[in-house]
C-alpha cells in the first residue's frame, strides 16, 4: 500500500525538479517523459496511452512549481522526494524485502507502471494483462 503513495509522489518530485531549466516548453522533465512514453508505449498500447496522460499530468504540476520562485520549487520537489522515498523504504521494512531498483534500475520506470497497473487490475480493467502476469508468476518467470 505504501506504494500507492510513495511512488506517485517520487515521481511528482522528480517531475517538479526537472522542470528546471526550460527552453521554451522543453525542460529535461518533458525529455524523460518523450522517452517514457515511448517505453511504455513498447510494452503495451493501452498502459503505454494512460501512462503518458499520467505522467503528462505530473509534467504539468512540475512546471506549475518550477514557475514558482526557487524556494517553492525547491521545497516541494525536495519535500515530495524525501517523503516519497521515507514512505518507499518504511514499506519495504515491514515487507522485508528491497525496492526492485537496487537490482535493476529499470525498476524506477517500472514503478509508475505497476501502480497504474494494480489499480487498473483493482478497477477490473485489463485482465488479459492480469492473467498473463499471473500466469508467468505461476510458471517462475521474471515479470
Amino acid at each position: 500500500m505504501t506504494h500507492l503513495v510513495g511512488i506517485p509522489l517520487i515521481v511528482l518530485a522528480a517531475a517538479t525538479l526537472l522542470s528546471r531549466p526550460a527552453v521554451g516548453v522543453v525542460s529535461p522533465a518533458v525529455l524523460v517523459w518523450a522517452v517514457l512514453a515511448v517505453y511504455y508505449f513498447r510494452l503495451d498500447l493501452r498502459f503505454g496511452l494512460l501512462m503518458t496522460v499520467l505522467l503528462g499530468l505530473c509534467v504539468w504540476a512540475g512546471a506549475v512549481f518550477a514557475a514558482q520562485g526557487t524556494g517553492v520549487w525547491l521545497a516541494a520537489g525536495l519535500g515530495m522526494f524525501v517523503a516519497g522515498w521515507v514512505v518507499q523504504f518504511v514499506g519495504h521494512y515491514f515487507e522485508g524485502g528491497k525496492p526492485a531498483f537496487l537490482d535493476d534500475v529499470m525498476g524506477l520506470a517500472i514503478g509508475p507502471l505497476f501502480i497504474v497497473a494494480e489499480l487498473c487490475f483493482w478497477a477490473g480493467w485489463r485482465g488479459d494483462v492480469r492473467r498473463a502476469v499471473k500466469s508467468r508468476l505461476n510458471d517462475g518467470a521474471a515479470v
